[in-house]
């Protein structure tokens, strides 16, 4: 089940229902970030509509008299009819209608896709598609297709791939063709779509194979890593990670105005280069309501966030809800069970609040950093935390190698950072900072020599 923009029918209309247990603020921050999930997709947004239920388990979600008036802003093309329009008989005791328009007068007729900000059971998108007439998808069919088409290295894609088959495989369907073969005694006994559901299982079995051997091949490379002082860029989507990491890797790292512009874990060595080097990675973004196929899925992602030693929780400081998006970020990551060991909340786009709402949000969170990326002093004061973060864990040792130790001196300033050095009559007295487990690969070289 792929979800495609048309390039002639390019138009959603954005469905919210409020219940008891998602109303308010919430629900209308939520319908807000479902608008631009469908944006980042291509399609333009021309409308919500909204109203309030008990719950969202209805066989139809929504109730006659509301369907019938979404049936008429797509054009009448499903089996709802005009004359339900005033017919609000099964309506939920709490519905409340309301709708909204973005800008100017516009003709709902041509919404030709209706999204839910919620999920959908299999037997209420078909129902609600019969209604309609009209393709209809919920939130989790959204962003799954998002980390469909974004999903660049192999890895990722294997794990977009199997959380998309475990959210298309409950919503196959019949084809009528199948229909008609059982109903004629034809076909051997399975159905199109039993033998749809046997392919998606054979599929789903077999990327799971290869998911493993790709995050064999992972692991190895996260252990080779493991030694060096590491840091992740973790945080909602959009957030400014990816700018973040172009800024203190001096990396190519894609960076768009767009929910999700990046899936796969890059990681780069901080610039100016450290010695020892010092490893930045930038992770997925999370959203709230992130399907659990693909939190689970993306398990072997996040390990670069578990296995780092410092933690960068980066916020639009200028979203008046980082603070739910923040409480996202912390539940995912408890999920997944990344802890870490030390953290940092960056507040980021501090160019975009006036010089009062910086301080207020300083007084707010005392322990945090304000940054922007577009200021280079900002950067550099990230920059000179992390080194002084990653120092804290070194070991200051004095080192004498006679000269007639080739080589050694420049392993040295590979891979230490050298505070002090003197040139004695037969031999070269280092005062290193390193990890102590180089500096006991370093002293059982020297005894070697």
């Amino acid at each position: 089940m792929q979800l495609t923009a048309k390039p002639s029918l390019p138009n959603a209309l954005l469905i919210s229902i409020s219940t008891p247990q998602f109303k308010g603020d919430e629900a209308t921050e939520s319908l807000a970030e479902l608008a631009r999930l469908v944006t980042t997709l291509g399609f333009k947004v021309v409308g919500t509509q909204s109203q309030k239920q008990s719950s969202t388990q209805k066989v139809n979600v929504l109730g006659s008299g509301k369907l019938a008036e979404i049936a008429h802003l797509t054009g009448n093309k499903g089996m709802v009819e005009n004359e339900q329009e005033d017919d609000l008989l099964d309506e939920d005791p709490l519905t409340e209608i309301s709708s909204e328009i973005p800008s100017g007068e516009l003709d709902f007729a041509c919404a030709d896709v209706v999204v839910f900000d919620c999920d959908l059971t299999p037997s209420q998108l078909r129902n609600v598609e019969n209604q309609l007439g009209v393709e209809v998808f919920d939130r989790t069919g959204i962003i799954i297709e998002i980390f469909s088409r974004h999903a660049r290295t192999k890895t990722a894609k294997l794990q977009v791939e199997i959380a998309r088959l475990n959210y298309v495989a409950p919503r196959l369907r019949e084809t009528s063709t199948g229909d008609k073969e059982r109903q004629m005694g034809k076909g051997a006994g399975e159905t199109t779509l039993e033998l749809n559901r046997r392919k998606v299982r054979d599929q789903l079995a077999e990327l799971k194979r290869e998911l493993v051997s790709v995050q064999d091949v992972m692991m190895d490379r996260r252990t080779q890593r493991s030694e060096l002082f590491s840091v992740a860029l973790i945080g909602y989507t959009n957030a400014g990670k990816s700018s973040m990491m172009r800024a203190i890797t001096g990396s190519d790292v894609e960076g768009e105005n767009k929910l999700f512009a990046t899936l796969d874990t890059t990681v780069r060595a901080l610039y100016p280069i450290t010695q020892p080097r010092i490893l930045v990675s930038d992770t997925v973004g999370f959203i709230k309501k992130l399907p659990h196929d693909l939190v689970a899925s993306f398990h072997s992602t996040l390990a670069e966030a578990h296995d780092a030693s410092l933690l960068l929780y980066v916020v639009d400081a200028s979203d008046p809800s980082f603070r739910s998006q923040l409480e996202v970020v912390h539940k995912v990551l408890a999920e997944v069970g990344v802890e870490g060991s030390k953290k940092l909340l960056v507040l980021n786009k501090s160019d975009q609040l006036s010089t009062e709402q910086q301080q207020s949000l300083m007084d707010e969170f005392p322990d945090a950093m304000m940054t922007s990326t577009r200021n280079p002093d900002d950067i550099s004061k990230l920059h000179k935390y992390i080194i002084g973060i990653a120092q804290e864990d070194m070991i200051e040792e004095e080192i004498v190698i006679p000269y007639t130790a080739k080589g050694i001196v420049g392993e040295i300033r590979s891979s230490m950072s050298v505070v002090k050095e003197e040139y004695e009559y037969s031999h070269i007295k280092l005062t290193v900072r390193s990890s102590a487990i180089d500096l006991e690969r370093l002293k059982k070289r020297m005894l070697n020599l």
